[in-house]
C-alpha cells in the first residue's frame, strides 16, 4: 500500500571538539535506526562537532574537522539506505551558518540553515552563527573537494526547501525555530509537508520539559502531522546538562518518548506510523484548507526514494502513550547526578572529595554522588559495556563489576568532616552517619590548629589580636575571624583531594565538590575561597526549598535515614562561638532574609527582570497579608544592598550545574556589573515616595475594605497623588 512509514529520532551524548567519538555515536545511531527499519534518521543539533564548542566555532579548524566527520559519514555503508539528517556548522559565502545536512546514499539532498538563532539565557547563536533569512528561497552550495570526491556533486540546494519523496514531504526546523512565534512548522504543513523535523540543543532547566512537550504536540495538533524531535542529552564540556527527551508526536498525541535523563551514550526512538492518519487528520479541518489554498510554496528537492514499502499491509503501527514527567525532586536526583558522571569518566579523574558539614546542602552533594552511584550499577546490569568500562577506567581495576551502589561509592566519593572549636557535636554526628549510610570514605579532621597558626602570623606581624563579636571584638574583627575558618577549610579540602588516595596507595587524584546552593549564591551568603571555591558543584543552580524536597526524596528512595536529623536542624555555618555547647549562629538570621523570601527575590530579579522599584510594587500586592509596605520596602532594600555589595563573588563562583532560571552565573548567563553603587540612592528614594506615613496609613485603611480591586484603586490614587 505504501502508506506507513518508520521514522527514528535519537538522543546523542556528544563532546564539544570530540569528533571521533561523535562520529563514532552517529554510526551507532543510524545503525540502531536501520535495524529498528527507519528509513530517516534525525540527530541533534550541530552532533558533528558537539553543541558547546562557543568559540571554537569561530576557527576554521571546527569547520574543516566538521567536514572530514561529514566525508566519513558519507563514504560509511552503515549510511546507505536510509535518508540521514546531522548537523554541523558550514560556511556559505564568508558567512557561518549552524546547519542540517541531510544526505542519501553518499549524496547530499540538501543543506538547511537555521533561521531563527537562540541568544537568551545561556544562549549566545547570534556570536558565532548568522540566521537564514531568505524564507523559501535556496541557493547553490559549491560543495569543497574533500565532498566532491565522495558525492561526486559540485553544487547542492543550500537554504529553505523542503524534501519531497515518492511518498510524502519532509521539512526540518532547528530548536529555537520550534518556539519562535511564526515557527516554519506552520507554513510548511500548509504547504503540504507531512513529517516535520527538530534538531535540538536543549539543556535542561527544572521543570521545562512540560512546555517543549507542549509545544511540539501543540505543532501537530492545530496543523496535523508527524513531528520528531531529537535533542543532545549530557555534558559536553561545561555548566549545561543536556536533557534529551527525544520525542514522536503524530497529530498532537505522542507516540515515542525518549529519557531525559541517562547514562547511555546513544538512544534511538522509532515509531511506525500511517501517513492517511495526517491526511484525514488535515482533512477534517476547514479552516486549515482555506489557509493553505493561499499559502506560499517552498521549494522542494525531488528524493527518488520512500520511507514506505509498497507491502506494508501487516506493519503494525505504533500506539499513543501518555509522557511520563519526573517531579522536581526526581530531575534533581537525575540530572546532576548524570552531569557528575559525564564530568568525572571525561576528566579522567578518580572521583570527589566533599567538605560535609551536617547541613542540608553538603548533604545535598553526597545524596547526588549516591545517586550517580546507583544509576551507574543500574546500566551496568542493563549491560551498558561503556558505562562498566568507564568505571573500570576511573577504579584503575579492569576486572572490577559496580554491583552495590554502597561499595562503588566508597571507591569514588571522600567526604570529610572538618571541625573547629565552633563546631557542634550534632552536625558531627549527622556528617558522620550520612557517610556512613551511603557507604561513603570518610575522614574527621580539626582546622583549629591551622585556624591558631594563621591568626597567630597576623597578630605576630600587628601586635593585635582579633576578637569574635561575643567575645568583645568588633564585627569586621568578626567576620575576619568566620572568614578564615572557611578559607583554610578551601585548602585543606583540596590537599586531601590531591593526596589522600595517594596516602591509602590508590593513583589519581579527586574532584572537590563545593556545595552553595543557587540563593546563596544570588545574596553572596558565602566566604569568597572558602568551601564553594570547588572544581565543580552540582547544587550551585539549585534553590534550597527544591533541594529541601529532594533530600526528603532521598530519604525515601535511598533509605537515608541519617537525612531526617539534618533535615530537622537549623542551617547554620558554625563559624562563631557557641553558646553553651550549642549553635548560636543561623544561616537565615544573618541573612535577614528566609530563603522562601530569598527564591522569590532571585525569581523577580532575573526571571521577571525586575529592579528595586518594580520588586517593591511587585511585593507590596504580592505579600500584602503578610506585610506593610514599610515592611516590604526594608526587605527589598536589605536584598538589594546584599546584593549589590556581594556581586563580585560571582565573578569566581564554581562552575555549577545550570538548574534554575533565575542563576546568578557571571560567566554568561546573568551578564551585569560587579562593582554597584550599593546604595542604591535613586531606586531607592523612588521606593521612600511610595511608603511615606500617610501614605502607608491610607493604604492599611483602604486595605482593610477592599479585597480584590484594592491595588488596581491605590496604582490610581498614587498616581494622582504624587502627579497632582
Amino acid at each position: 500500500m505504501g502508506r506507513k512509514v518508520t521514522v527514528a529520532t535519537c538522543a546523542l551524548n556528544q563532546w564539544a571538539l570530540d569528533f571521533e567519538g561523535n562520529l563514532q555515536r552517529i554510526l551507532k545511531s543510524i545503525e540502531v535506526a536501520k535495524n529498528k527499519g527507519a528509513r530517516y534518521r534525525l540527530g541533534p543539533e550541530l552532533e558533528i562537532c558537539g553543541y558547546g564548542c562557543w568559540d571554537h566555532y569561530y576557527e576554521s579548524d571546527t569547520l574543516l574537522h566538521s567536514l572530514q566527520v561529514l566525508a566519513a559519514l558519507l563514504e560509511s555503508p552503515v549510511t546507505q539506505d536510509i535518508i540521514c539528517d546531522v548537523g554541523m556548522p558550514v560556511m556559505h559565502r564568508n558567512v557561518r551558518y549552524n546547519c542540517r545536512v541531510i544526505f542519501l546514499n553518499r549524496r547530499i539532498l540538501l543543506i538547511r540553515p537555521k533561521m531563527a538563532l537562540a541568544n537568551e539565557g545561556n544562549y549566545r547563536e547570534l556570536r558565532w552563527f548568522s540566521p537564514w533569512s531568505r524564507s523559501r528561497q535556496v541557493d547553490e552550495y559549491f560543495l569543497p573537494r574533500m565532498i566532491q570526491d565522495v558525492t561526486k556533486q559540485e553544487t547542492v540546494p543550500f537554504g529553505d526547501a523542503v524534501l519531497a519523496t515518492w511518498d510524502t514531504c519532509i521539512g526540518s526546523e532547528i530548536c529555537e525555530e520550534l518556539w519562535t512565534p511564526h515557527s516554519p512548522h506552520v507554513a510548511m504543513g500548509l504547504d503540504g509537508v507531512e513529517i516535520f523535523t527538530n534538531a535540538s540543543g536543549s539543556h535542561h532547566v527544572l521543570r521545562k520539559a512540560h512546555a517543549r512537550v507542549d509545544l511540539v504536540s501543540m505543532a501537530t495538533t492545530k496543523n496535523g502531522g508527524i513531528y520528531l524531535l531529537a535533542n543532545q542529552k549530557g555534558c559536553d564540556g561545561d555548566r549545561l546538562y543536556y536533557d534529551g527527551c527525544a520525542t514522536i508526536v503524530m497529530n498532537g498525541s505522542v507516540f515515542a518518548q525518549g529519557s531525559q535523563f541517562s547514562l547511555d551514550d546513544v538512544e534511538v526512538l522509532t515509531a511506525t506510523l500511517d501517513l492517511e492518519d495526517v491526511r484525514s487528520y488535515r482533512a477534517e479541518i476547514s479552516s486549515r484548507s482555506l489557509a493553505a489554498s493561499r499559502v506560499d510554496p517552498y521549494p522542494r528537492v525531488k528524493v527518488d526514494f520512500a520511507l514506505s514499502s509498497r507491502d506494508d499491509l501487516l506493519l503494525p503501527l505504533s500506539e499513543p502513550i501518555e509522557w511520563k514527567y519526573h517531579s522536581p525532586a526526581e530531575e534533581i536526583s537525575l540530572g546532576p547526578a548524570c552531569w557528575l558522571w559525564d564530568y568525572l569518566r571525561r576528566s579522567q579523574q578518580a572521583g570527589f572529595f566533599l567538605s560535609l558539614s551536617g547541613g542540608v546542602d553538603s548533604a545535598a552533594t553526597a545524596c547526588l554522588v549516591f545517586s550517580m552511584c546507583c544509576q551507574v550499577c543500574e546500566a551496568v546490569r542493563n549491560g551498558n559495556q561503556q558505562v562498566l568500562a568507564d568505571v573500570r577506567n576511573i577504579v584503575g581495576q579492569v576486572t572490577y563489576t559496580p554491583q552495590d551502589p554502597r561499595d562503588l561509592c566508597g571507591r569514588l566519593l571522600t567526604t570529610c568532616y572538618m571541625a573547629s572549636e565552633n563546631s557542634s557535636q550534632e552536625t558531627c554526628e549527622r556528617a558522620r552517619d550520612l557517610a556512613q549510610q551511603i557507604g561513603s570514605h570518610h575522614i574527621g579532621l580539626s582546622i583549629d590548629p591551622a585556624v591558631r597558626a594563621v591568626v597567630g602570623v597576623f597578630s605576630l606581624v600587628t601586635g593585635k589580636r582579633p576578637l569574635f563579636a561575643v567575645h568583645g571584638g568588633s564585627s569586621r574583627e568578626n567576620l575576619a575571624l568566620q572568614n578564615v575558618q572557611a578559607r583554610i577549610r578551601m585548602v585543606l579540602a583540596y590537599l586531601f583531594a590531591q593526596l589522600s588516595l595517594w596516602s591509602r596507595g590508590i593513583r589519581g587524584g579527586l574532584l572537590v565538590l563545593g556545595s552553595a546552593n543557587v540563593d546563596e549564591s544570588l545574596l553572596g551568603y558565602l566566604t569568597k575561597y572558602d568551601c564553594s571555591s570547588a572544581d565543580i558543584n552540582p547544587i550551585g543552580g539549585i534553590s534550597k526549598t527544591d533541594l529541601r524536597a529532594f533530600v526528603q526524596l532521598c530519604v525515601e528512595r535511598f533509605q537515608l535515614p541519617a537525612l531526617c536529623r539534618i533535615l530537622s536542624a537549623p542551617a547554620t555555618a558554625e563559624l562563631e562561638p557557641l553558646a553553651d555547647g550549642r549553635v548560636s549562629q543561623t544561616d537565615e538570621e544573618d541573612m535577614g532574609m528566609t530563603y522562601a523570601e530569598l527564591s522569590v527575590y532571585g525569581r523577580l530579579r532575573k526571571i521577571a527582570k525586575m529592579g528595586p522599584y518594580s520588586m517593591f510594587c511587585k511585593l507590596v500586592n504580592m505579600w500584602r497579608d503578610k506585610y506593610t509596605p514599610r515592611q516590604v520596602a526594608e526587605k527589598v532594600k536589605r536584598f538589594f544592598s546584599k546584593y549589590s555589595v556581594n556581586r563580585h563573588k560571582m565573578t569566581t563562583l564554581t562552575p555549577a550545574y545550570h538548574a534554575e532560571s533565575y542563576s546568578p552565573d557571571d560567566n554568561r548567563f546573568d551578564l551585569r556589573p560587579f562593582l554597584y553603587n550599593t546604595g542604591w540612592p535613586w531606586q531607592f528614594r523612588c521606593i521612600e515616595r511610595q511608603v511615606r506615613p500617610g501614605v502607608s496609613l491610607f493604604l492599611n485603611t483602604w486595605r482593610g475594605g477592599l479585597s480584590s480591586c484594592h491595588w488596581r484603586i491605590e496604582n490610581l490614587f498614587f498616581f494622582f497623588f504624587f502627579n497632582f
